[in-house]
């Protein structure tokens, strides 16, 4: 089994923000796989799909982003899940629009999503994919950059990096991280 948590914040407020790449990515997986995100368990909304003979839990946290952890953590403690079978996906502004980094371990970095997730679980060995938003002009504030919504012209380059994070997670399930790494960093 597998799960893939999208970080962001909820609400329509925040729908189409910067902050809200991971869960952009999951709401695409939905569709793709052809499953409803809106069973209500481990504070996330959450749906189920089998890909290459696993069952994955898609799941959106309903918590806002600095409390991920609390939901990643009723998530793998209501699933009795590894953290290394639970893949997260979330935007970073340190990297281009466009570029995704896929890590098998690490921590948080500067991301407060992250940082709740290893402050609530203790652990930092959860896969992650990370989708770049950046960068942020200078002298813009972070906060409100990651809450802004994309441009216009934006939107394609962040389409392809959706399309690009699909394909490598479908190695990640695969059981081939490594030649996700290699493809897509």
């Amino acid at each position: 089994m597998w799960a893939v948590v999208g970080l962001g914040n909820p609400g329509l407020r925040y729908a189409a923000t910067r902050h809200n790449a991971g869960r952009l990515f999951v709401k695409r997986l939905a569709r793709s796989w052809g499953v409803r995100l809106r069973k209500r368990r481990f504070l996330s909304k959450t749906a189920e799909a089998v890909r290459g003979g696993d069952r994955v839990v898609l799941a959106l946290p309903q918590t806002f982003m600095n409390e991920s952890g609390r939901a990643v953590r009723a998530l793998l403690e209501g699933l009795a899940l590894e953290a290394a079978r639970c893949l997260v996906v979330f935007d970073d502004a340190d990297l281009p629009l466009g570029d995704i980094r896929i890590r098998p371990e690490g921590g948080p970095g500067t991301h407060r999503g992250m940082a709740s997730v290893v402050v609530e679980t203790g652990r930092t060995d959860f896969p992650r994919i990370r989708l770049g938003i950046g960068p942020v002009a200078e002298g813009e504030d972070i906060a409100d950059f990651v809450l802004s919504p994309f441009e216009n012209e934006e939107k394609a380059r962040f389409g392809e990096s959706l399309a690009a994070a699909e394909a490598a997670l479908d190695l990640v399930l695969a059981g081939r991280l490594d030649r996700a790494m290699n493809a897509y960093n």
